[in-house]
């Protein structure tokens, strides 16, 4: 059972990671509105929808629809396989089916609603998602119960507060593609990029099993997360000419959106350890 609970929750992670994709391409090429009603598909049920009108925009917000119904079902999954071992595991679980219900709910809510205000959270809510998924994965993973034993107690305060602002940081990325923030997102990336280094050094030098491995690649995560962020910036917000066009314009935004869900696992695996 503890087997199968790690492999259900890195199948979730994965499948929560292509859903977050879909996200950023139905936000990015503006097809968050190509299907006027929800739950049902233009008057169809979600589920018998044909592939014969899985065109333009439609594709992009009804995969993304039928993404998150798998990600739904694999939840519930994995929560009942939690659900067996018991302690904070089962407690882990049953917050991973609340959050996964609430972000089905504000995505049906923004179709029927029309809220900027509610694909912010919508948004937000589906990175929490992700690094609590992270979180559960490290958890019943068998490498890290092999772990060595307790890192520093003194990183865990600069950890948590690391954890923090990435997580502020995705939400100003929220708020700059949904209202145009670009000054907070700017601010937080400041900060950031001044905290987390700090952060990955000293874990890095550890030796743990764990921590090293997973500060080096949150290292890497960040280096190739600033070259999106000023490809992104440049395609939005300049007039420079870019390699690809409209295609870049699409796909630079989604990348760094991307990176972001990687940075806030690898974060928050780094303060469960």
């Amino acid at each position: 059972m503890k087997a199968v609970a790690h492999r259900l929750a890195l199948v979730t992670l994965a499948a929560t990671f292509v859903l977050i994709l879909f996200g950023g391409l139905v936000t990015n090429s503006g097809a968050a509105l190509a299907v006027p009603d929800w739950p049902s598909t233009f008057g169809y049920n979600m589920f018998l929808f044909p592939w014969s009108g899985m065109v333009g925009g439609v594709f992009y917000e009804h995969s993304h629809r039928l993404i998150g119904a798998l990600v739904g079902l694999l939840t519930l999954g994995l929560a009942a396989a939690l659900w067996r071992r018991g302690g904070r595991l089962r407690w882990l679980g049953l917050v991973a089916v609340l959050a996964v219900v609430a972000q089905g709910m504000l995505g049906g809510l923004r179709v029927v609603l029309l809220r900027d205000t509610l694909a912010i959270f919508h948004g937000s809510l589906a990175q929490a998602f992700f690094g609590l998924l992270a979180a559960i994965a490290l958890l019943t993973s068998p490498r890290a119960r092999a772990a060595a034993g307790a890192l520093d107690p003194s990183l865990r305060g600069i950890v948590l507060v690391a954890v923090a602002l990435v997580y502020v940081q995705i939400v100003t990325g929220a708020l700059l593609t949904h209202v145009g923030r670009i000054d907070l997102h700017l601010a937080g990336a400041a900060l950031v990029y001044a905290l987390v280094p700090v952060v990955t050094a000293r874990l890095r030098r550890s030796g743990d099993l764990v921590a090293a491995p997973m500060a080096t690649a949150l290292l890497a995560l960040l280096g190739v997360q600033f070259l999106f962020g000023v490809g992104s910036y440049l395609a939005r917000f300049s007039s420079i000419w870019i390699p690809g066009e409209q295609a870049t314009m699409l796909l630079l935004p989604v990348a760094h959106r991307l990176v972001a869900s990687l940075i806030l696992g690898a974060a928050a695996v780094l303060a469960i350890r």
